[in-house]
């Protein structure tokens, strides 16, 4: 059993930490949005994608002499296993379609997290910065879209039945 604070195992916490962290902030925006999933979700997301990731970087490690293993396949399917929890987010209210930025943003944090434990902290935090101005500079754009005279939004309901 490693020591804790050994420098292989302080990598890790920072890199879980790092993940943790950047989901967090990216929650802490959808809970002032008021929406579903918030900052404990994210931050797991997050934390849980980078917690996959280091597995298959520690069983490429150990099993390094193995023919055949491809630690990537466990990476490839974080997207599948977000993709499941992203379609339980999405729902239909009134013929139209919520949640599906709340599960995209799950599905970026995702890979942030990805990113986070693969040590790629600059882009992890690029993306993080990203995703915030998504989810407020855009969502401002929209609403002022939305009220402007240019905007028809019975027309677009129209339009889609």
């Amino acid at each position: 059993m490693n020591n804790i604070f050994d420098v292989e195992t302080v990598d890790i916490i920072i890199r879980l930490s790092v993940a943790l962290i950047l989901g967090m902030i990216i929650g802490t925006e959808r809970v002032w949005a008021h929406k579903t999933a918030g900052m404990r979700t994210y931050a797991l997301v997050s934390m849980g994608s980078a917690l996959f990731v280091i597995v298959s970087d520690e069983m490429v490690k150990y099993y390094a002499g193995f023919s055949g293993l491809n630690p990537l396949m466990i990476v490839a399917q974080i997207v599948v296993g977000i993709g499941f929890i992203g379609s339980g987010i999405i729902f239909s209210k009134d013929s139209r379609m919520m949640g599906l930025t709340t599960a995209t943003g799950l599905w970026v944090c995702a890979a942030i997290g990805m990113a986070a434990g693969l040590k790629l902290f600059n882009i992890a935090i690029v993306a993080t910065t990203l995703t915030l101005f998504v989810f407020t500079v855009l969502w401002y754009l929209e609403e002022r879209l939305k009220k402007s005279k240019y905007f028809k939004d019975d027309l677009l309901q129209k339009d889609i039945n």
